[in-house]
């Protein structure tokens, strides 16, 4: 079976973990219990060895499907066409009416004929431990139970069951209006088997699943002119929270590549501090306090597992976790033949100045929009800018996370700025004890430093690094973080220069944005990679912002949004990077995507007013 393009896939999942379902019926990706788990179903990365859980029409003259979500939830519809009429398979993880998974997890597949009569194929291969661990299969009745020394699934249905090697299939059909179940759960230590599905009992979950996402997206505040698009990126993010911390993985998913073929293979399903700032921003500005609150607790228990001198890791578990070893899977070939394919993330032992300003911002943003912090949590955040003060000057593998030597790089300068600026703020705000002398000379020092050796006289342009003369889009977050006006000359001639053509020297390229020139920066990773998602959002705002002294550059920012939704999937997901021949690249979906999306749009919708 070939390898689904990255945009075909739909997700599902239950606040602790999600399901990648791709147009043609197949589970290709599905970790379990937890984000970080290893994968039960991972042929994304392995189409033979991965295993799938596959169900789809069989029709030998040609089969057409089509993918949508439950308006307004996190159900997903695949509907396919057949010679013989029209199947549709509606998936989804039951979560009750507090946004909680059941304690013995579920992963439901309803299949249904719409019109006609139409026979359908079930398939159910898991490969445990990403296809390292072997496991038994035995059927009892319509269930059957996959069994590993330390991992049992149950897929109970209600049509028969076979075996087939290692896995097990059905073969079905269906008249019109007639539907099959199929109930795949978790067998842990602390539960026991599911028991006997009824179809009652499956609706019953159906309904309540629908009514909780329904309850939960009302909540959006957004009304402007990208409500649809907006309200998926918030239903994203909700998936990708772990319920029981409130950490938010920056994708579900490992080692999908960058570019075809490439080494940019990376696992993103942990919590990067960075996230925090447009994380509480983003859902803050839109509604969903809970969530923001939910998050901070999970940053603050952060902040009071500081260092003996006051700095942080750049990022955690879902659980808190600080060990994330990194290890290569030799006996996976990768997504379309894409290695190494890594599990774990070594770069959680880097240096990388800039989230101390992210997680400075944060705290601020919620002081101010959400709640008042707490003076203990100030103790551990006053700390925090005291060791920033001191290692400001430091060499960093900044935010692109390089493997390659470090850098005084600009944009991690300026966010030890933000981190001196908004420690300033929340301290005169809540007039907490501070060394203000000592933040104000780091700060304005760290200002005229960036303004000096981050600027090039020559290109007039901001840089990526000192000593550099190559641009970077993380630049583009300046006016943003409010250390230079929009309209500032040295702004506007970065956007400027950002926005030419790579050909002219620029990181513009029909509209979309590359992070920096992979050929001039020595990245420590070979080989070049698409646009960034991010960054095209990041270019949007700078522009919408400098809109407001030059209308021209408000109507470049609505232009170049309106063409960047036009590279969301057909569901309105983004991966991290769009490919040279667009499709997605990269880990899918992402957060940081849907967050500068919801970003953009309440900014940039809010900047042009009620005229359409």
């Amino acid at each position: 079976m070939a390898y689904q393009p990255i945009e075909d896939y739909g997700l599902i999942g239950d606040m602790q973990t999600v399901a990648l379902v791709g147009k043609n019926g197949a589970i290709d990706w599905f970790c379990f219990p937890y984000f970080d788990s290893p994968s039960v179903f991972g042929a994304i990365l392995d189409d033979r060895k991965g295993g799938r859980f596959k169900i789809a029409p069989v029709d030998k003259d040609g089969l057409l499907s089509k993918q949508f979500y439950w308006p307004d939830t996190n159900v997903l519809a695949t509907r396919f066409f057949s010679s013989d009429g029209v199947g549709e398979l509606l998936d989804f993880m039951p979560v009750d009416r507090a946004g909680k998974a059941r304690e013995n997890r579920l992963l439901i597949r309803k299949v249904s004929a719409l019109r006609g009569a139409v026979t359908f194929r079930m398939e159910c291969s898991p490969a445990f431990n990403y296809a390292r661990e072997k496991h038994e299969v035995s059927i009892s009745g319509n269930s059957a139970i996959f069994n590993t020394e330390s991992l049992g699934l149950q897929l109970s249905a209600t049509c028969p069951l076979k075996r087939d090697d290692n896995g097990i299939i059905s073969e079905f059909t269906l008249d019109e209006g007639e539907t099959a179940y199929f109930v795949l759960s978790g067998i842990l230590p602390e539960t026991e088997a599911e028991g006997e599905i009824t179809e009652e009992g499956i609706e019953a979950l159906f309904d309540e699943t629908v009514r909780y996402w329904h309850q939960w997206i009302s909540r959006c505040k957004y009304t402007g002119r990208w409500r649809e698009i907006v309200y998926r990126s918030a239903l994203v993010l909700k998936l990708l929270t772990f319920e029981p911390t409130g950490a938010i993985v920056a994708s579900p998913t490992c080692s999908l590549p960058e570019i075809m073929g490439g080494k940019r293979n990376w696992d993103y399903r942990y919590t990067w501090i960075r996230d925090a700032a447009f994380t509480l921003y983003a859902l803050l500005r839109i509604g969903f306090t809970e969530e923001a609150e939910n998050f901070m607790h999970w940053l603050e228990k952060r902040c009071h597992e500081v260092s003996f001198d006051g700095s942080l890791q750049i990022m955690y578990t879902i659980s808190g976790r600080h060990d994330i070893p990194e290890e290569t899977l030799d006996h996976l070939e990768g997504y379309m033949g894409s290695s190494p394919v890594r599990v774990g993330n070594a770069a959680h032992k880097q240096l990388q100045l800039d989230i101390y300003g992210e997680l400075m911002d944060s705290v601020y943003l919620y002081n101010k929009y959400g709640a008042q912090i707490s003076y203990n949590l100030w103790t551990k955040l006053r700390k925090i800018v005291d060791w920033v003060c001191e290692n400001a000057d430091k060499k960093d593998h900044g935010i692109w996370e390089i493997r390659g030597e470090p850098q005084h790089f600009v944009y991690s300068k300026l966010m030890c700025w933000v981190a001196l600026d908004r420690g300033l703020r929340l301290a005169d705000k809540r007039s907490f004890p501070a060394d203000r002398d000592h933040w104000i000379k780091s700060r304005d020092k760290l200002y005229e430093d960036i303004m000096t050796r981050g600027w090039d006289e020559k290109k007039e342009t901001f840089v990526q690094h000192y000593d550099s003369d190559h641009l970077d889009a993380a630049n583009l977050i300046m006016p943003l973080v409010f250390f230079v006006a929009p309209n500032d000359p040295r702004m506007l001639m970065t956007l400027e220069a950002i926005s030419r053509s790579p050909s002219k020297g620029g990181l513009l390229s029909s509209g979309l944005v590359y992070r920096y020139d992979t050929e001039k920066s020595e990245d420590g990773v070979r080989g070049p990679e698409g646009t960034f998602n991010i960054c095209t959002f990041w270019l949007v705002e700078a522009l919408t912002r400098a809109g407001k002294s030059d209308p021209k550059h408000l109507e470049s920012a609505r232009v170049l949004f309106e063409r960047m939704l036009g590279y969301a999937s057909h569901l309105g997901l983004y991966a991290e990077e769009t490919a040279q021949n667009g499709v997605a690249a990269g880990n899918f979906p992402q957060a940081f995507t849907h967050l500068a999306l919801i970003s953009a749009a309440f900014n940039l919708d809010r900047a042009l007013g009620n005229g359409r």
